[in-house]
Parts: C-alpha cells; sequence; structure tokens
C-alpha cells in the first residue's frame, strides 16, 4: 500500500483506538476487550476496512515499535519499592511458572490438536509463557488489586514478554534445516538476552548522564526530557534487535526498569508523557492485529483448539500460579484472581505472526521446487501456530480480560479505599497518615493547581468535583470503606458526605465542620462531624493539661501508631486477653475491645469473640505485627 493510503488508515485505527479506550473507562472494563473487538470488526472478518495487505510490508516493524514503547512504559513503572511486595511470587512466576507454561502447552498442542508436530508445539508453548504490560496494564488500570498481587503481575508480564519472545526465537532457528546442534539453544538464548540487557544498561545510563548533566534548555526541558527519554526507547530496541533478533524486547525492558528506578529529573513528566503514547500504540497494535485474525483458521483446530484454550487457563496457569506463590503472603482469593486473569498479549501474536509468514515462504518455495508432500507439512505447521496462538489470546483477552473487574469483585480482592475530598492542607495531612498506616488512599481535588501539588508529593489524586456523584463513582466510592469531606467549604463536605451515605452506602462518612455553628445542622443529618475550632481547643487543651501524651499523639504516624482491627484469626476465637498479650511483640498494648458497639478497657481474663474490634496502642512496628496476627487476610 502507498503512503497515501496508508495515511488515513492509520489515522482512522488511531481514531478507533482512542474511542475504544473512552468506552473502556466509562464502563471500567479493560481497554484490550474493546480493542480487540474494534479490531474484528473492522478486519476481513467484518468491514475488511483493515487486512495484512493494507500494511504491505511495514507491519512487522510498526508492530516491533509499538511493542517496545508499551514494554519500556511497563517496565519504566516497575519500581523497587514495587517488587519488594512479592519478591519470592515474582521470582517463582518468571522461572517455575514459565517452565510449566513452556512444557505444559507444548504437551496439550502436541496431544490436542492433529498434525501439530513437537517443535510446532513447542513454539506455541514458548510464545504462550507471556502475559506481557500490553494486557495486564489495561487490566490493572480497572482493577485497583494490592500492590503485592500487581507487583507479581507486572514482573511476570514484563520478563515473560522478553524471555518468551527471545526463547520462542531460539527454538524457531534451531528448527531451521541446517540449524545447529540442540545443545546450542541454552548458550544462543544467554547471548539474546545478555545483547538486550547490555544494550539496554548503556542506553539507560547515557538518557540518566544527560539528564542529570547537561542543560536542556529550562524553559522546555521537561518536554525535551520525555522526548529523549522515548528517543532512548526507540533506540535501545532497534539497536539490539539489529545486533541479535529480538533482544530489542529485553533492551527496552533493561532501560525502563533502570530509568524509573533512578530518580530522573522532570520524572512526572515523563511518566505522564509516554502513558499518553502507550495509550495510542497499544491501541494501533491491538486494533491491526485482531485485523489479522482468521476464522476459518481458528475453526480447522476444531475440538482441539478449544482443548489446548481450557489446558492453558484453567489447568496450567491455577497450578503454576498456586506454586509459584506458596509461602507468599497472598489470600487464596488473590491466588485465584491471578490464576484466572492471565491473557496472552501483543508478544505472541506478533512473533506468531512473522513465524507463519517466513513458513508460508518456505512453503512456496518448496512447491516451486516440486516437493509437495513437505510444503503441505509446513504450511500445515503454520496455520496451527498462528491458529492456535491467536485462538488462546482471543479466548483469553474476552473472558479473562473482559471480565478481569468482574472476577476480581466476585473473589474480593479489590482492596477498600478511603476517598478524601478535598486536597489541601488539611486533606494532604489527613492523607499521609492514613497511607503511612498501610491504607489506599485517593484524593479527590477539583484545583489543577492543588491537583499537581498533592501528585507531586505523591498521593494518588482523581481530578474532580467531589461534590458530583459521577466523580465520586470513578474514584471509586462504590467501593469505600470511608469518605472523608476535608474541604474548606461546609456546604461542600455535607453534600459529600450525603452522597456518600445516600448514593454509595459507605460505612464511615466524617465531615469537617469549618464553621462550629453549622455542626448541630450536619449532626442532624447523621453525619460524623469534626469541627476545626473545637479540634484545635481540644489540641491546645492536651498541651496544657496532658503534655507527654499531647507530644506522642504528635508523633503518631511516625514513631508511634494507634490501630483498630475487627479479629478475623479463628484460632484466637475463645481465648483471653491474657493468652493475647503473650504472643504480641513488645512496644504494643491492647487499649480497648469493642463488642456490639460497647466500648471498655479489658481485663486480662477477658475472652475473645468472632467480629471483635481491638484498639493497639504502641510502637509503629509492634502495633502492625499485632494487626497481622488478628486480622491475617488484610
Amino acid at each position: 500500500m502507498s503512503a497515501g493510503n496508508l495515511l488515513p488508515l492509520v489515522a482512522f485505527i488511531v481514531a478507533l483506538g482512542v474511542i475504544s479506550q473512552v468506552l473502556a473507562d466509562r464502563f471500567q472494563v479493560p481497554s484490550v476487550l474493546f480493542l480487540i473487538i474494534a479490531g474484528i470488526a473492522v478486519g476481513p472478518e467484518g468491514a475488511g476496512f483493515v487486512t495484512r495487505q493494507s500494511f504491505g510490508d511495514s507491519l512487522s516493524v510498526i508492530v516491533g515499535l509499538s511493542v517496545a514503547i508499551i514494554v519500556f512504559e511497563g517496565a519504566f513503572h516497575l519500581k523497587v519499592e514495587k517488587l519488594k511486595e512479592a519478591p519470592s511470587a515474582a521470582f517463582r512466576l518468571v522461572t517455575i511458572g514459565a517452565a510449566i507454561a513452556l512444557i505444559g502447552t507444548a504437551v496439550a498442542v502436541r496431544f490436542a490438536i492433529d498434525g501439530a508436530t513437537w517443535g510446532t508445539s513447542l513454539l506455541v508453548g514458548a510464545l504462550l509463557v507471556a502475559t506481557g504490560p500490553t494486557v495486564i496494564t489495561p487490566i490493572l488500570g480497572v482493577v485497583p488489586v494490592r500492590d503485592r498481587v500487581a507487583a507479581a503481575l507486572e514482573t511476570e508480564g514484563i520478563v515473560n514478554d522478553v524471555t518468551a519472545a527471545i526463547a520462542a526465537v531460539v527454538i524457531f532457528d534451531a528448527l531451521q534445516p541446517g540449524a545447529s546442534d540442540p545443545y546450542s539453544l541454552a548458550p544462543e538464548f544467554a547471548q539474546r538476552l545478555g545483547v538486550g540487557l547490555l544494550v539496554g544498561l548503556v542506553v539507560a545510563a547515557v538518557i540518566w548522564y544527560v539528564l542529570g548533566n547537561v542543560d536542556l534548555s529550562p524553559g522546555n526541558a521537561p518536554q525535551n526530557a520525555r522526548l529523549l527519554t522515548l528517543a532512548g526507547a526507540i533506540v535501545a530496541y532497534g539497536a539490539a534487535d539489529t545486533i541479535a533478533t529480538e533482544s530489542g524486547v529485553a533492551a527496552v525492558a533493561a532501560a525502563g526498569i533502570i530509568l524509573g528506578n533512578a530518580d530522573l529529573p522532570y520524572e512526572e513528566n515523563i511518566e505522564e508523557f509516554k502513558g499518553d503514547v502507550t495509550l495510542i500504540v497499544l491501541s494501533f497494535v491491538f486494533i491491526a492485529l485482531a485485523a489479522l485474525l482468521n476464522f476459518d483458521r481458528l475453526l480447522e483446530l476444531g475440538v482441539g483448539g478449544i482443548i489446548v484454550v481450557l489446558a492453558v487457563a484453567l489447568v496450567l496457569r491455577p497450578l503454576l500460579v498456586f506454586l509459584s506463590t506458596s509461602g507468599a503472603q497472598f489470600t487464596k482469593g488473590e491466588k485465584l484472581f491471578v490464576s484466572f486473569v492471565g491473557p496472552r498479549g501483543i508478544i505472541p501474536a506478533s512473533v506468531a505472526t512473522l513465524f507463519a509468514l517466513e513458513l508460508q515462504s518456505h512453503a512456496d518455495e518448496l512447491r516451486a521446487a516440486g516437493e509437495i508432500a513437505q510444503a503441505e507439512l509446513v504450511a500445515t505447521q503454520a496455520n496451527i501456530l498462528v491458529g492456535t496462538v491467536f485462538l488462546v489470546i482471543l479466548a483469553t483477552v474476552v473472558f479473562e480480560g473482559g471480565l478481569a473487574r468482574k472476577i476480581a469483585e466476585y473473589l474480593d480482592v479489590i482492596p477498600m479505599r478511603v476517598l478524601i475530598v478535598g486536597g489541601g492542607k488539611v486533606g494532604r495531612s489527613l492523607a499521609e497518615r492514613l497511607e503511612d498506616r498501610g491504607e489506599n488512599v485517593v484524593l479527590i481535588e477539583h484545583d489543577e493547581e492543588i491537583v499537581e501539588r498533592a501528585r507531586n508529593e505523591g498521593f494518588t489524586v482523581h481530578k474532580g468535583n467531589g461534590t458530583d456523584t459521577e466523580v465520586l463513582r470513578s474514584a471509586g466510592a462504590e467501593n469505600a470503606k470511608i469518605v472523608a469531606a476535608a474541604t474548606g467549604d461546609d456546604d461542600a463536605n455535607l453534600l459529600v458526605a450525603q452522597l456518600a451515605s445516600s448514593k454509595f452506602d459507605v460505612e464511615t462518612v466524617i465531615a469537617r465542620a469549618n464553621n462550629p455553628d453549622n455542626v448541630d445542622a450536619f449532626e442532624d443529618l447523621g453525619v460524623r462531624t469534626i469541627s476545626a475550632s473545637m479540634a484545635t481547643a481540644w489540641a491546645l487543651d492536651n498541651v496544657i493539661e496532658r503534655p507527654a501524651l499531647s507530644n506522642w499523639m504528635t508523633e503518631l504516624g511516625r514513631s508511634g501508631d494507634v490501630q483498630e482491627i475487627e479479629v478475623t484469626a479463628e484460632d484466637l476465637v475463645g481465648r483471653t486477653i491474657d493468652d493475647l498479650d503473650d504472643e504480641l511483640p513488645n512496644g504494643v498494648l491492647i487499649a480497648l475491645v469493642g463488642r456490639d458497639g460497647n466500648n471498655e478497657v479489658p481485663e486480662g481474663d477477658f475472652t475473645l469473640q468472632q467480629g471483635d474490634h481491638i484498639t493497639f496502642l504502641g510502637r509503629k512496628d509492634a502495633v502492625h505485627e499485632a494487626l497481622a496476627r488478628c486480622h491475617p487476610y488484610d
């Protein structure tokens, strides 16, 4: 296709992708579902606007660069702090888990699909190891799971994208006529991976040095930093891929992880820019590849194809997840969520398409040479390869990706949120203390300057007016356990409190009353109210009458803590306070026990019941250890 005809096609695909992203945000569904549906709709199986011939020979280059940007963006967000949330689980997912996926999938393909050779089966197995940031990032965008779950999924996606692509290329090369002996597979894999890591390290070092030591024109420094980082990702991919095929994915992953943890200047600007670029290329690549789906080829797989999909999604995936997360602090629901949300992404689709084209070309050469039987065998393997890979991608994206939020809600793996409406000094101070105690806090603020300041301080901020029902809903009010109205406007605080109670049935709603004359009006409507003037008076009184306690309370969230938790540990039911006290660490006291709405300072022989609420007071780390003992499933 000529450049003149290709331009409107690309513009059409990007526009369709943006519409899909908007719909995904509106319906809180991972965008990959709408993107793949859009691709099918405009492809040969639908309207026929987009076909393989539409891109000529440029599709593999476009997809490769798009994948480079997507993988780099995902790796850039993979912080060391997040990796520490689930290091053992993440490591086992990319080692033991990957091995189980490769071998198990190969066995399923070999015995379930008629005509599949061991070589083709191993190729499919290697490719379907990869989940990837192309599918995981959109899912985590609408399913805010705990950090340990997100860290495991993101690490698995990025690392397995790299290793799966390289492993598949090595296996494919080994299957070619005249290839070197099988014992060279491991060294070849290591060589390609090493090239990628080395190129990624060099590019990251150059970008880090330039951003930190070179004057980027003060007026345009943020923009220049964004462009330099994006260019670095593309250069890393191109350079590594030129040296060794598919090592470019390893290069951008390595560069992304290094730069994402290097404390770069203008990091916020870089992340925001890359996120927008990623949405565009993600939209393009998914729609373009979905348009290549051939339903006849999928149907040719017959029952064997369905068996492979079921084996991959319902047998191998849960098996490798439960083995990988054994001993990690994952709840049963979180293990099941990771088991049933592992859709395959762009890397398997793009590499499988490349391999299929090469195999079809080889089949044509064999036909021209008169070797018809051998040509038919090669063509059959090409169809099995691309058909099986696309069938698994289609099934897992539609069912696992599309239903990810429903699965998460059913398994109860989305942590309850704390919404604070008002990002001023009061709201940010409250958010800081709550986040320090492990709460999942979201600030809601409409003032752009305050939003920017709060984000720069590291808070999660949802921009919008907290008195708007839709803004509260999109910020997560339907899954909020606490809503705190902390603006400087009493009318706004009252409206927020009423909406949280009546529309979203939030368990705890608290409002700030700036004018003490409004306290009675708030409380008449059933809103728990904190008067700013009264709170100040209490603080002053504590400083005068109880200076030691006042000083300690001021340090809460730093060196000390007070926390209330519900008793859910089954082995504590029927035991006494003395029994529990013997198991608690030094530096923590049991201050109160609440039952049926009544609170009391417990005696040593007080017997605990399921659902009791215990208030711990003491050193922060000791308090958190006590919480984990009484409520181990949070």
